[in-house]
């Protein structure tokens, strides 16, 4: 017995190494682009100076990793060089819950390929952050769901992280451009701490809005169709897009991995055109919902379906 559809697997492959850059990818680049342009000039002057960065927020499954990871590799694969001739590039962070400043130093590390003890103490941990950080060419930093490190009543511990960002930016051997990206409450904690807003410029994702991103979600959805060669016109209403991003939070994220599922399903079939009823199907399944009944199905779903019982279902798991 094989516990693999190597048919699907297949399908599926195409399409998740398919990238559709949205609109707000330039926004994000060009903020990159003008930090790590700030820090490379000061890099070359040989003066010593404090490095910028970004803070990334937007509602979970709006697609923020998804597009900083996408950009970051793009930059270590760029071949851009520091004065000394080595490839500069960010290393990345995924914080699933609360650190200690001494942990998250740990967690750093580790990423730089260097694992450390947890019985060394903070600082020799952080030195050694900034030791293997400049000997790799390491001048940035993305931790992902940062907010993570904040509590909503522990305002001396929360001032703590801020500081100890801020102290990473404006490290006297070797400052660090940071990206922090998480929902919005993180821009709640960065904001209320000055001398690291003053360091960092905001990025915000936004969820699905109507009428201004329909040509964008049609745009997406004719991208990822064409992509595994199956015809789209069928589904190409105002109708259908609404009900896509109702049944989706509004989420890009969710959006798209609906369309991947709903493809991947058809193009099981061997079909050619696609059809609602896939998109039924690939909602019946992540919800659990029996097939039927659906936002893609009820003429009244607005009313039918709660947004935050819809939302809380299409994230299960």
């Amino acid at each position: 017995m094989t516990f693999v559809n190597q048919q699907k697997r297949e399908i599926l492959t195409r399409f998740l190494k398919r990238h559709y850059p949205l609109p707000r990818r330039k926004e994000l680049d060009f903020e990159i682009n003008n930090v790590v342009t700030d820090y490379l000039a000061k890099r070359d002057t040989g003066k010593p100076f404090e490095a910028r960065g970004l803070y990334v927020t937007g509602e979970s499954r709006t697609g923020k990793t998804k597009e900083i990871n996408t950009a970051i590799e793009s930059f270590n694969t760029s071949g851009t060089r520091l004065p000394d001739g080595l490839p500069a590039r960010f290393v990345q962070c995924t914080l699933s819950g609360m650190l200690s400043w001494k942990d998250l130093g740990i967690e750093v590390l580790d990423s730089l390929g260097f694992p450390m003890a947890a019985q060394r103490n903070q600082s020799y941990i952080w030195n050694e952050v900034v030791k293997q950080a400049r000997l790799q060419g390491v001048i940035g930093i993305h931790f992902d769901e940062c907010q993570h490190m904040f509590t909503e009543t522990g305002k001396i511990t929360n001032d703590k992280v801020l500081d100890g960002f801020k102290s990473l930016c404006k490290n006297k051997h070797w400052p660090f451009v940071l990206i922090l990206s998480g929902v919005p409450a993180l821009a709640g904690f960065v904001n209320g701490y000055d001398q690291l807003r003053e360091l960092l410029k905001p990025v915000h994702f936004g969820l699905i809005q109507y009428p201004k991103d329909m040509a964008e979600v049609n745009n997406l959805c004719f991208a990822y169709a064409d992509h595994g060669d199956i015809e789209f016109e069928p589904l190409a209403k105002k109708d259908f897009y609404e009900r896509l991003a109702f049944a989706n939070g509004h989420r890009w994220g969710l959006v798209i991995e609906m369309l991947i599922e709903a493809l991947t399903l058809c193009k099981l079939d061997g079909q050619t055109e696609i059809d609602i009823s896939y998109f039924e199907k690939a909602f019946a399944r992540k919800t659990g919902i029996p097939l039927g009944f659906s936002p893609f199905s009820v003429d009244d779903y607005e009313e039918a379906f709660s947004p935050a019982e819809v939302l809380r279902l299409m994230t299960q798991g």
